[in-house]
């Protein structure tokens, strides 16, 4: 009899560092399919004969799921937070085994399938993802809209922001050492957990590797818990909130950088390009750009800095060698300068009105002077509190303490 068989009582008195693996399902109102992923599940375990358990997270199931696992000797997890990864956080940690294999209790995912995804986590992979375009999408399986925009369009930002090694990244069918989840400290209740696990472990450098599974149409007769457009703008938006870089810096350095080469043009003089006339009104748009891009720019080292601060990101050498070569100083010395400069661009602008007598000017010629002069006094006031803020975050390696 397989350790999944065994009765509860007996299970839990066996050692758990003898169970292999844990196989862990999600379950919210799986009555109609559950039965059948569990039955798989344990003819996987009998083929490979494996010491594994079979671990139901009950979501808050309505409907008799947590009865028929517990009646074919599966360890039930009750989870009262609602959500998709609120309920595998509290499977996986409930999990005995060394190796940890989740999948969708809806049977869409054939249990009985697992093999490679085991072989993989032995050869010392951290990290199992199935591809189901590898291994096939039979009909009525997933929704065009799925299969030909969502999943492709979200896995090709995941590697353009993270080089995540991974086509599908939002497979249901995966694996992964226990140690290395917990490395991982996710943190996401909803569906973009599956996203979070692809993101931490390619960022941490995790050893991932991807098998072919087929997914096949779901067993229940009522819709699936998935929303498209909800969920797959949860997806989106965690990975735009995860990238500091893709929504904040480069946006900024583009900003910032083309806002500066205008402004640099347009301080000589007006500029004509066909039938266009650049002149003072380009010239303001100009400075705004330096300051809104500036301000993304700042914006990413702070959520970078946060985000590694409470571990959400892994460390970063280059923000800590930040911290040992630019200190608070640093910054009210660049800050001043620029504060400075902005101060001088002011008295020019004020002379040459009392040269005129203080009457009447030509915005044409006064702008010039005006606008890279209010540039710089709010660049400068920008980098200073930006430095004391930054201080803040990083008090704890400038100061050496724990």
């Amino acid at each position: 009899m397989s350790v999944a068989q065994r009765p509860r009582k007996q299970t839990e008195r066996s050692s758990h560092t003898a169970i292999e693996l844990s196989i862990v399902m999600p379950c919210l109102n799986e009555a109609e399919t559950l039965a059948t992923c569990i039955g798989k599940a344990q003819r996987a375990i009998a083929t490979h004969h494996l010491q594994a358990e079979i671990i139901v997270a009950d979501n808050g199931s309505t409907d008799r799921s947590p009865e028929i696992a517990r009646e074919l000797g599966v360890r039930v997890v009750e989870v009262v937070r609602r959500g998709y990864g609120s309920a595998l956080i509290a499977g996986i940690a409930a999990a005995h085994g060394k190796f940890v294999i989740m999948g969708d209790a809806d049977d869409s995912y054939d249990f009985t399938a697992i093999g490679p995804l085991l072989e993989r986590l032995r050869d010392g992979c951290d990290l199992v993802m199935g591809n189901r375009f590898a291994g096939g999408i039979e009909d009525g399986a997933m929704v065009w809209s799925h299969r030909y925009v969502g999943n492709p369009a979200l896995s090709s930002i995941s590697r353009l922001f993270f080089r995540t090694p991974v086509a599908d990244m939002h497979c249901g069918l995966r694996g992964f050492r226990k140690d290395a989840f917990q490395r991982l400290r996710l943190r996401a209740t909803g569906m973009e957990f599956a996203s979070e696990m692809v993101i931490k472990a390619s960022l941490q450098g995790m050893r991932i590797a991807e098998v072919p599974v087929t997914l096949r149409p779901d067993g229940r007769s009522r819709p699936p818990h998935l929303r498209t457009w909800r969920d797959g703008w949860r997806h989106l938006r965690f990975m735009l909130l995860f990238s500091p870089r893709w929504l904040f810096f480069y946006p900024g350095v583009a900003l910032f950088a083309a806002g500066l080469v205008a402004g640099a043009v347009l301080e000589i003089g007006p500029v004509r390009v066909g039938p266009f006339g650049f002149d003072i009104h380009t010239l303001l748009l100009a400075g705004f750009a330096c300051l809104i891009g500036y301000q993304l720019i700042v914006f990413a080292v702070f959520t970078k800095v946060f985000a590694m601060r409470i571990g959400f990101h892994p460390p970063n050498p280059t923000y800590s060698a930040m911290f040992r070569y630019v200190q608070l100083e640093t910054g009210l010395v660049i800050g001043a300068l620029m504060f400075l400069a902005g101060v001088a661009g002011t008295v020019a602008a004020v002379l040459s009105w009392r040269a005129v007598g203080f009457g009447a000017l030509d915005p044409r010629l006064t702008m010039r002077e005006i606008i890279p002069a209010a540039v710089l006094l709010t660049l400068g006031v920008q980098t200073i509190f930006a430095s004391f803020f930054l201080s803040i975050l990083g008090i704890d390696s400038e100061t050496g303490q724990a």
